[in-house]
């Protein structure tokens, strides 16, 4: 065997289970691209929120704070703004509290955020708790543990083919042939073809684009020290970024798995219900992108041993929480491989199960 384990996927799934894994065993890391943390990992608004997402969600990145804290210059402050229009109460309320948002008036709204439109603001909350993530950090950080370790990383690596070799596997790629005792499938918005290709029952996830657009800093502002800002249910958002905003829809669009790009329709609808609440228009943009969030049929992440492959483990489903949760979420793999007792609770760990897909 090449490895004892072989990972697919180099997103942030991908290159922090190789940091921890890489202390079980022989690792390979196989990425499709020409570098790291191409896909969604690299195209993510980069956020801090530890209360945001299902309970599961939260228990991991609640769980992964104390790693984050431990390595300078991951968390830096940032805070939230959540604001609302006067015919949003509910879903205005439901995210004050969900999100523990303190309220606060419009007034104390605009001395933080100056733009923002005291004719369509009509309700405001603060979170100071939510933090910057330096995600270049992280992924750089976790390759680096990982490398030291003796792990390989290998670019330009898509796999083609997946068989079983013996008692492990052999995988195809553009890169090469590699063989391992056990596959982790981090592929992120491929992690149920990767399935299929191995003859592993895929457990339907399911990618969705976010676009994005960087605009310039609003009224020549000097926005460094803004809050990221988003409407309640989450129909837009925008965040301070290198100088300028990003400015996203904030939408779920279902799609292939493939290397996405922003719609210009759908970037326009964004964009005027984030100009609705402020005072600043829009008048040109500086770039656009997008990205796949690709979640489980129940939006909860995937990790442990396939119920009916054990050789094959779950790393999946991340959606929009991945930098958030990827220091619990990697733990919790290597101690489920290497058959240590989970450092979280096992109501959360049985939540977090394939086998919770039958």
């Amino acid at each position: 065997m090449d490895a004892d384990f072989l990972i697919i996927g180099g997103g942030i799934a991908g290159v922090s289970a190789a940091a921890r894994m890489s202390e079980l065993g022989s690792v390979i890391v196989l990425e499709g691209e020409e570098a790291l943390a191409h896909h969604a990992s690299g195209r993510s608004a980069a956020l801090f929120e530890p209360r945001y997402g299902a309970p599961a969600v939260v228990g991991l990145s609640m769980a992964s704070e104390a790693y984050y804290r431990s390595v300078p210059g991951v968390l830096s402050p940032r805070g939230l703004l959540l604001v609302g229009k006067a015919d949003g109460v509910e879903a205005f309320e439901h995210d004050l509290l969900g999100m523990a948002f303190d309220r606060i008036s419009v007034d104390e709204a605009r001395a933080i955020v100056p733009i923002l439109n005291p004719e369509t603001v009509a309700m405001a909350g603060f979170a100071a708790h939510a933090e910057d993530v330096d995600t270049d950090l992280l992924v750089q950080g976790f390759a680096r543990d990982a490398r030291g370790r003796g792990a390989r990383i290998v670019t330009k690596a898509r796999v083609t083919a997946i068989a079983r070799d013996g008692a492990g596997w052999r995988v195809t790629s553009l890169a090469g042939e590699f063989t391992a005792r056990m596959i982790v499938n981090a592929a992120g918005a491929w992690v149920d073809e990767v399935a299929k290709l191995a003859g592993v029952r895929p457990l339907g996830f399911t990618p969705y684009r976010r676009s994005m657009a960087r605009i310039p800093a609003p009224g020549g502002h000097d926005v460094s020290k803004w809050p990221m800002m988003f409407g309640p249910g989450e129909d837009w958002y925008a965040k301070p970024d290198a100088g300028a905003l990003i400015v996203s829809p904030a939408e779920e669009d279902l799609m292939e798995p493939h290397d996405a790009w922003a719609d210009d329709m759908v970037l326009a609808e964004g964009l005027a219900r984030y100009e609705e609440m402020v005072t600043e228009p829009v008048t040109r943009l500086i770039s656009n992108w997008a990205g796949l969030r690709t979640f489980s049929p129940d939006r909860v992440l995937v990790i442990g041993p396939d119920a009916r492959e054990p050789s094959f483990f779950w790393l999946a489903g991340q959606g929009g929480y991945g930098f958030q949760t990827c220091a619990a979420a990697s733990r919790l793999a290597a101690d489920l491989i290497g058959g240590r007792d989970p450092e979280l609770d096992a109501d959360l760990v049985a939540q977090l199960a394939p086998a919770r897909f039958g």
